[in-house]
């Protein structure tokens, strides 16, 4: 299977490191391909965006419906067409030309950002039409992220992906110090009180689309593949039938699946711990995610420093590190300590999802990548369900506890799949 991955990449001529290098000269290798480069400031543009709907679209709904479970039940209404479309938008990335489905991708976003602005400028925002906006949302995600996923090896070759991804999830993160911060202050610049207070971060969330969008117009073409299956529908099947065959695939990708249903759902609940629980408001809230992001950073560059070898276990060792810091955020007495928590929170789950991708992608032929990434994403489609049964634990058991609970038993479950599951950590 490994014999036909070498010309991954389409010539583009990024040599495999030799060795241990400088921090100055390994960290930032993928950024040395003009192609990547493009990309990754696109990425910068479309990721200040998302980050600051975290904080803006997570307060706006519980501003709007005062309710813990219709924080969930929006993120539901967005994971719903993640996983209904999401293959489909796999066999998209691997038939139509990367670049077309991210530029398409990054104006329908716009559309939506726009359309939430207008409506709460006009006061008509209901918890409905923001479940109806998710939903939409969604659909985008399902049919263009995969194709941005799937652009990555195309652009840099499997030498330089674990590389690049780090990248990729370092300027995510650096993002994370400014763009939730810079919601969360929009919101009390606005007013801080009142549905309006939320339209000035959307407006300035769908300007950051166009920017992105506008960015990707310099993206050099990617080349798609020639599928040989008949149709959509067939295309689907035979990526499904290639996981069957490639166990190692599958296994990261079950793997993957509960680390993302069991770390993930703590976001949803972050408005409760910041308004009623650590009574810091917006601000505050705005502040916590972006110190999330100081973690991140230091994991992600650390791991575009290093070389390609033991990644399982260092995958296996960042999901036991999420697990606990995870449990101790959600039993932080106070918004101090969970100030420092979070640092760890950022570099643990930086460092999980970037391996995540890495080894996936690593061990996938060049011919499926769009398909095996759209199957990855829907994972992260379930973590919308994950959510909202995270919501729905609120009332009966406290948020603490709804959080603590599913944090206790990633530190459970990891451990067993280290005795367990021996093949995983051998990987490199």
């Amino acid at each position: 299977m490994m014999g036909g991955m070498g010309g991954m990449g389409g010539g583009v001529g990024v040599m495999e490191p030799n060795g241990a290098k400088g921090l100055s000269l390994r960290t930032f290798e993928s950024l040395k391909n003009k192609g990547y480069r493009i990309f990754w400031f696109s990425m910068l543009a479309q990721m200040a965006a998302m980050n600051m709907q975290m904080v803006a679209r997570s307060l706006l709904i519980y501003e709007v419906t005062k309710s813990a479970t219709m924080l969930g039940a929006v993120a539901l209404a967005s994971a719903i067409p993640m996983l209904a479309f999401s293959l489909f938008g796999g066999v998209i990335a691997d038939r139509v030309e990367k670049k077309y489905v991210m530029i398409v991708g990054q104006a329908a976003l716009c559309l939506v950002a726009l359309l939430t602005a207008v409506l709460i400028s006009l006061d008509k925002i209901t918890g409905l039409n923001l479940m109806a906006l998710g939903f939409a949302q969604g659909v985008i995600f399902a049919l263009a992220m995969p194709a941005r996923q799937a652009a990555v090896p195309s652009l840099v070759g499997r030498s330089d992906l674990m590389n690049a991804l780090s990248l990729n999830m370092a300027g995510m993160n650096i993002n994370r110090l400014v763009a939730p911060a810079l919601a969360g202050f929009l919101v009390v610049w606005s007013g801080g009180i009142g549905v309006q207070a939320y339209a000035p971060a959307h407006y300035v969330m769908a300007a950051l689309y166009v920017v992105g969008g506008v960015i990707l117009l310099f993206l050099p073409k990617m080349g798609v593949m020639s599928l040989k299956g008949k149709g959509a529908l067939s295309d689907m099947v035979m990526g499904v039938q290639y996981l069957r065959q490639n166990s190692t695939v599958l296994m990261l990708l079950l793997i993957t699946l509960v680390g993302v249903v069991l770390s993930m759902s703590y976001f949803v609940l972050l408005p409760i711990f910041t308004k009623d629980i650590w009574h810091v408001g917006p601000g505050g809230f705005g502040v916590l995610m972006s110190v999330s992001g100081i973690g991140a950073i230091v994991g992600s560059l650390a791991l575009a420093s290093i070389g390609n070898s033991k990644r399982g276990l260092l995958y296996l060792g960042f999901m036991l590190l999420t697990g606990i810091a995870l449990t101790l955020l959600a039993f932080s007495p106070s918004y101090q300590m969970a100030l420092v928590v979070i640092v760890i929170v950022g570099l643990a789950q930086a460092g999980r999802m970037t391996l995540s991708s890495t080894l996936i992608q690593y061990y996938t032929e060049e011919a499926y990548q769009g398909r095996v990434m759209s199957i990855y994403l829907m994972e992260f489609g379930l973590t919308s369900f994950a959510s909202f049964g995270t919501a729905l634990l609120v009332a009966p058991i406290g948020p603490q506890w709804a959080i603590g609970s599913g944090a206790i038993a990633l530190i459970v479950l990891t451990v067993l799949a280290y005795f367990g599951v021996p093949k995983l950590r051998q990987l490199d």
